[in-house]
């Protein structure tokens, strides 16, 4: 494979489409099966004696249809930092320590797998894009994964904050705007969401929601390798990245936050969100299939953010598409729940994966078009229409 300054000099007018090279995911060692949550949970808080919260939080998780998810050692956490187990107890710069280490490190574990499946050098990645909710610092995650990685100390990098669960898609967004724009780039995408860190909390009787957010959030990263005219014989092109958007729900303000307090990420989790998206979902999927000619909507494969339960039913339900077409999103929600930006790169990786194993056509289920959605605070929804030749 040619050098970055080679492939520079015989690179001739404008990319092509951007698209997805190389995938890469990540996630801690430690496992929290929700079958036995309620009881770790409340026993690692000492909030034994709130007999009526636990029970309601384990109707909440056997409701989830989650069965596991990764995190980091809630237990030690809490032992090392007791406040942290105290809903509301200032805790931050407990978290941030933990952030500041856990972020790039879990990151370069997904975007080295990625750089892998990609099978080019360290050298010949150009641009870093990195993208967390959890933690901030100066300099960020960017710096310390491309310390980590050894990538050279002149990639361009950009670091993305508190984007929320839409942040995968962002992310990918902006690598297609460089891949497309910079002649032989290649662009490393990471999303790295130790969610658990920021975003634990002990029970309160007046706070419901959190009880949500403990049973849905898990930790994880996802990584892409995004460049554009691929060349033959040395990349394989996996997802080609055709068409973008991103849409502000009209109406949902305040149903999805995240505010970063003395007490860590307190995230606030509306009932509604569900039918937010349901009556939204079906103009932007009509738009960003139309973008490529198509009308029935089970005619495409869909990587769609692993929200919820409650959100994946009601996008199969407002779009009237088939149970097998959220089956992967569903899948990833089953074994690591939500983990914020990075989910949408554990379903694209899912996807793939399955359609080698069956050996369809296209890593696409078979399928050649199909859509990427995500979704997250504002609420904001972030859709890209993916193509496998």
């Amino acid at each position: 494979m040619g050098s970055y300054d080679s492939m520079l000099t015989v690179s001739k007018g404008p990319a092509g489409k951007a698209a997805v090279l190389g995938i890469g995911t990540a996630n801690p060692t430690c496992v929290v099966e929700q079958s036995t949550l309620p009881e770790y949970y409340f026993r690692i808080t000492n909030s034994e004696h709130m007999v009526q919260l636990k029970d309601k939080f384990r109707r909440i998780c056997e409701s989830s249809k989650i069965d596991r998810r990764y995190t980091y050692d809630l237990e030690a956490m809490v032992k090392e930092s007791p406040a942290v187990g105290q809903y509301g107890a200032a805790s931050l710069d407990a978290r941030q320590k933990l952030a500041d280490v856990m972020i790039p490190a879990l990151g370069a574990q997904a975007a080295t797998k990625a750089i892998s499946d990609w099978g080019g050098p360290m050298s010949e990645i150009t641009h870093l894009v990195v993208c967390n909710s959890s933690g901030a610092s100066m300099p960020g995650a960017d710096y310390e994964i491309i310390k980590m990685l050894g990538l050279p100390l002149s990639t361009k990098r950009f670091m993305l904050y508190m984007q929320g669960c839409f942040g995968g898609g962002t992310a990918l967004r902006l690598a297609k705007d460089l891949a497309e724009n910079i002649p032989a780039s290649r662009v490393l995408v990471v999303c790295s969401e130790p969610i658990s860190i920021s975003g634990f909390n002990g029970p309160c009787k007046d706070h419901i929601q959190n009880l949500v957010v403990q049973a849905l959030f898990g930790d994880g990263a996802g990584a892409v390798v995004v460049g554009a005219d691929p060349r033959p014989d040395v990349e394989r092109l996996l997802f080609e990245i055709v068409w973008t958007s991103q849409n502000i729900i009209q109406g949902s303000d305040g149903v999805i936050q995240g505010k970063l307090r003395e007490s860590g990420l307190m995230l606030s989790l509306q009932p509604e969100i569900p039918l937010h998206i349901a009556g939204s979902i079906g103009g932007l999927v009509k738009e960003a299939l139309g973008s490529a000619g198509i009308s029935d909507v089970n005619g495409a494969f869909y990587v769609v953010h692993t929200g919820g339960r409650a959100i994946l039913d009601a996008i199969e339900m407002a779009l009237g598409l088939t149970k097998e077409k959220l089956a992967v999103s569903r899948e990833m929600l089953r074994d690591y729940g939500n983990m914020s930006s990075a989910s949408v790169f554990f379903v694209m990786e899912a996807m793939r994966r399955r359609s080698e194993e069956k050996q369809l056509v296209t890593v696409g289920e078979g399928l050649e078009w199909g859509l990427l959605i995500g979704f997250g605070p504002g609420i904001t929804v972030e859709t890209i229409v993916l193509r496998c030749p």
